[in-house]
């Protein structure tokens, strides 16, 4: 079944509860994204953001892909994130998930390429951590620590080639929250969200289409899923850029 786009959560800034019920209540939520923007103001400063999204430029080729694609770039960090302490990024290490969540990738220990120093010590991303901490803290009261773990993703789409954000399918990550923050999109159709129950009932689909929109997803209650971008003009460069911020408890 085919369901409405859901309306979107625009929520001022006294409104946060509405937003932890929304997904209390339903296990994801779509923020707007002049409300996403303006949260995060009201956390810190985003004085970085043209450089933090220019980023998206230097990214990585995903080289892990095991349906042999070459449509996937990106870069990784890992955070320590405690209630009432500083952000610390940790060393470098692998981005791993089980064959139980992700049965085309996962199994085996996946190293990247960092998050530069600049864009993992920027204001822009130390905003977003923050708020998402607190977001997701409230969410889980029980959690005083997590792993934080950090993704840029450019999904290219070229001349009869299918980019592909999510290729293993509607999945879990195997954390508790994650956040996904569209950074830019560039002439590209398609890139559709759905979020699925545990029950395989379609709870909501919509589209990240402008910088801030957001998606906050319950992990443990909900799959989601990203439907493949293609090209809108292929003869030109076409991309589909994101922020996926995951947020697992030690």
């Amino acid at each position: 079944m085919n369901l409405p786009p859901p309306k979107p959560v625009v929520i001022g800034l006294p409104s946060l509860p509405k937003l932890r019920a929304a997904i209390a209540a339903d296990g994801f939520a779509f923020v707007s994204s002049t409300a996403m923007q303006g949260v995060l103001l009201a956390t810190g400063s985003l004085n970085d953001w043209p450089a933090f999204s220019a980023s998206w430029n230097d990214l990585a080729l995903d080289t892990f892909m095991a349906d042999g694609g070459r449509y996937r770039r990106r870069r990784h960090a890992v955070y320590a994130v405690e209630a009432g302490a500083p952000i610390v990024r940790e060393a470098h290490q692998p981005h791993w998930q089980g064959l139980e969540y992700n049965p085309l990738n996962g199994g085996v220990a996946r190293w990247f390429e960092p998050v530069t120093q600049a864009v993992g010590n920027g204001d822009s991303l130390h905003t977003i951590l923050r708020w998402c901490a607190g977001l997701f803290g409230r969410l889980s009261p029980d959690v005083a620590a997590w792993r934080v773990e950090v993704h840029q993703f450019r999904i290219e789409a070229g001349p009869g080639i299918a980019g592909q954000p999510t290729p293993e399918g509607a999945h879990r990550d195997g954390v508790d929250h994650v956040l996904v923050l569209m950074i830019r999109r560039h002439n590209i159709v398609e890139g559709r969200t759905t979020i699925i129950a545990e029950d395989d009932s379609q709870l909501g689909s919509f589209t990240l289409t402008d910088p801030f929109d957001a998606a906050l997803v319950d992990d443990s209650r909900v799959r989601h899923g990203v439907t493949p971008v293609e090209a809108l003009d292929p003869s030109q460069p076409a991309w589909r850029d994101v922020l996926v911020v995951t947020f697992k408890r030690r």
